[in-house]
């Protein structure tokens, strides 16, 4: 009897065991999973978003001021494209290297100005513009951040760009500066031909917004001020018609019928007398660029700091 009792009591202290051990084993397997899920966790909290640069496209119009719209008028926007690389150094500067193709061009005929409309000059020219830039964020810029996706922000820098003034005779399309409108090929006062490319400043302003962690869209404006007072073949004094070499049939050359054109409105009121103002030399021209843009995020991950 007493063997049946201690039989008992031993098979009831194993169950307990048993039970023990199962229990335990659940634990194991639910501590083991807590841990899995909060190593992931830390994992996914170990890095943090960071911005590294950003390669974007741009399109829109570009804009002369000089000696043929000497009021700043903005009524013959012509097109312009553009490429860049920005390098972005935390949150709010950068520094972008960018390509610019724009077309310029106007005509004294869209002046309010008497005189102006009666010289009728006028030019075209292809421009071809590298600048460096610095760019400086008046927000955190954050992409795939929803409170700081949106920053205006302004841009400076330096550039070099090309620029070939040319107009349109009789149709025919003529590059001025080989005709040295105003006496250059011809030594005049010591005047030289002028170079075909030239420093720029960009200075402007824009606003930037992130769509995605690897999309933004920007839309900027920036003026350039340049070295060349060029860009339209219009600087300084006319040296007049007769100082140019006729042709050998008796005919004005090229560069005497385009020096001063307004004989084409009024042959008994002709502008262009030797000493008479042609252009204001005191002036550099200037161009302006406003462009939409798409721009990629390259980025990469970091540790977050303890804060």
């Amino acid at each position: 009897m007493e063997n049946s009792r201690t039989s008992y009591g031993a098979m009831i202290v194993l169950t307990k065991q048993f039970c023990i051990l199962r229990i335990m084993k659940k634990l194991s397997v639910l501590i083991i999973l807590f841990s899995v899920v909060l190593v992931n966790r830390a994992a996914a909290q170990r890095y943090d978003y960071v911005q590294q640069g950003e390669f974007g496209i741009t399109a829109g119009a570009a804009h002369y001021f000089g000696d043929l719209n000497t009021r700043a008028a903005i009524n013959r926007p012509k097109p312009a494209l553009g490429i860049f690389f920005r390098k972005q150094f935390g949150d709010y500067t950068g520094l972008r290297i960018a390509a610019h193709y724009a077309q310029l061009g106007y005509s004294d005929i869209y002046s309010k100005n008497d005189y102006q409309r009666t010289r009728n000059l006028s030019f075209n020219t292809n421009v071809w513009e590298l600048s460096l830039q610095g760019d400086f964020n008046f927000f955190k810029f954050i992409p795939g951040d929803p409170e700081h996706s949106f920053t205006p922000y302004v841009t400076l820098g330096a550039g070099v760009f090309s620029f070939d003034p040319y107009a349109y005779l009789n149709g025919q399309k003529v590059f001025l500066r080989p005709l040295g409108t105003e006496g250059q090929t011809l030594g005049y006062k010591g005047r030289r031909q002028y170079s075909t490319m030239a420093f720029c400043f960009p200075l402007g302003a824009g606003v930037k917004y992130n769509i995605s962690e690897k999309v933004n869209l920007s839309f900027e404006i920036a003026q350039r001020f340049t070295t060349t007072d060029y860009l339209d073949d219009v600087s300084t004094t006319y040296i007049g018609a007769g100082r140019f070499p006729t042709l050998p049939n008796g005919q004005p050359s090229t560069a005497a019928l385009l020096q001063d054109r307004s004989y084409e409105l009024d042959p008994n009121n002709v502008l262009g007398v030797e000493g008479r103002q042609r252009g204001y030399s005191k002036q550099k021209d200037q161009y302006i660029i406003a462009e939409v843009g798409i721009t990629f995020n390259i980025s990469s991950y970091r540790c977050p700091s303890a804060k």
